[in-house]
């Protein structure tokens, strides 16, 4: 695991939290009135991505105003220092979750389990259950899962930022501290959990190097409560919660917006993990708020949503001309090019066959670690893969064979 040695100050929140009506409550929530209205056709409320019936595994989907087939998919979280295991109503609805709907972005508001209720890695096997569980349920809420995005402000950009920097690891090492990543929550464990992009708002993310925030009742900070154990002789206990340390060639598109006077978290920790991706040459965006403090209209203007959205927009766009490049490349037979009486296309991450009624197909990745066959109608959903390079092998009754390359990124 990389190590990363900057010293971060983060000097007293008391009076940062009090503007936002007091208590850690508000102080993490960031306001929920703003420039934006919140505007969408349709809403299913309070709906299990585990399946357990649990209050914090819920989550509202807001669907846009425009009626379309799918929606390209955000997740945003809310920020709560990790303390809050029903919050998704606090979730900057009028502010970051307003602006996506509006840019015709489906919007996904999951509660998740508090400190109280499970030390990490708890909160991070939630979201990605929750990435999962949308892939495997896309039809039923009309979502493009093409595209999922996570966002989130303060601890929830933190947890934002593990699911987009942890795609494709099992497990997080530091010293003698391994931490699983995944988890095994919900039905739908052959679905991947990668996302393709993420903005986070003002996020906490080497926790290990920014002073902890002390509880304002009790003893304790709340870092110490989502880890298990307080800083001091548990370094590495604290790095595998660190998303700066697992960043890596590969990641995901991510832009951060962090404001100049948070007085809760540094800015130095948005900077951190953009370094991280940076070093690895991740495409990323750092954006500093002048005068922003901890959430606030400041941060969350109509210039920085825009960004925001637009960062998506042209994420989607390039992932859609790489995939319509890749289609057309893998697409050509590698046998069998005369006289062909069925049509084999990948769009996006979608097997499509032509032509013929009922086929099988076997799929094998080039390292030999996985492969699976069965008998495919017309359409099969190539994103519960894991990110790899597959060879798929489509064969019809006559003894026709096609072949392609798939990259599942």
């Amino acid at each position: 695991m990389k190590k990363i040695t900057m010293a971060v100050c983060l000097t007293a929140v008391i009076g940062a939290f009090a503007q936002w009506g007091g208590g850690i409550g508000g102080g993490f929530g960031g306001p929920q009135s703003g420039g934006n209205k919140m505007e969408y056709s349709e809403k299913f409320a309070n709906e299990n991505y585990v399946g357990d019936g649990k209050k914090y595994h819920a989550m509202d989907i807001y669907l846009p105003k425009e009626a379309k087939d799918l929606y390209p998919v955000v997740i945003h979280t809310y920020g709560s220092a990790w303390s809050k295991n029903n919050y998704k109503d606090s979730a900057d609805l009028n502010t970051i979750c307003a602006a996506l709907l509006k840019a015709g972005y489906a919007v996904v508001t999951p509660n998740h389990r508090s400190a109280s209720d499970a030390i990490y890695p708890a909160q991070l096997h939630d979201l990605k259950a929750l990435v999962r569980y949308l892939r495997g349920s896309a039809d039923k809420y009309k979502l493009d899962t093409s595209f999922i995005a996570m966002s989130g402000f303060s601890s929830g950009g933190h947890l934002s930022s593990l699911v987009a920097t942890t795609c494709g690891l099992k497990e997080g090492k530091s010293g003698s501290v391994t931490v699983d990543l995944e988890g095994d929550l919900g039905e739908f464990t052959s679905f991947s959990s990668c996302v393709d992009a993420a903005t986070l708002w003002s996020p906490p993310t080497d926790i290990y190097s920014m002073k902890p925030i002390k509880k304002f009742t009790g003893s304790g900070t709340y870092e110490g409560a989502f880890i298990g154990v307080e800083r001091e002789g548990n370094e590495d206990k604290w790095k595998v919660a660190s998303s700066p340390y697992y960043a890596s060639e590969g990641d995901v598109p991510t832009i951060l917006f962090h404001g100049t006077s948070d007085q809760v978290v540094n800015p130095e920790q948005s900077k951190m993990l953009y370094d991280s991706l940076q070093k690895y040459k991740v495409k990323s965006e750092l954006v500093s708020v002048p005068g922003g403090s901890h959430g606030g209209n400041g941060m969350y203007s109509s210039e920085n949503l825009s960004k925001m959205t637009d960062f998506f927009d042209e994420v989607r766009k390039a992932k859609a001309e790489n995939a319509d490049t890749s289609s057309k490349e893998t697409t050509r037979l590698i046998a069998n090019k005369n006289g062909s009486s069925f049509d084999v296309k990948l769009e996006g991450n979608k097997l499509r066959v032509n032509g013929a009624e009922m086929c099988s197909y076997k799929i094998y990745s080039v390292d030999g670690a996985y492969a699976f066959s069965e008998m495919l109608q017309k359409q099969l959903d190539l994103s519960v893969l894991p990110p790899g390079i597959y060879g798929i092998v489509v064969s019809v009754p006559s003894g026709e064979q096609k072949s392609l390359k798939f990259v599942r990124k």
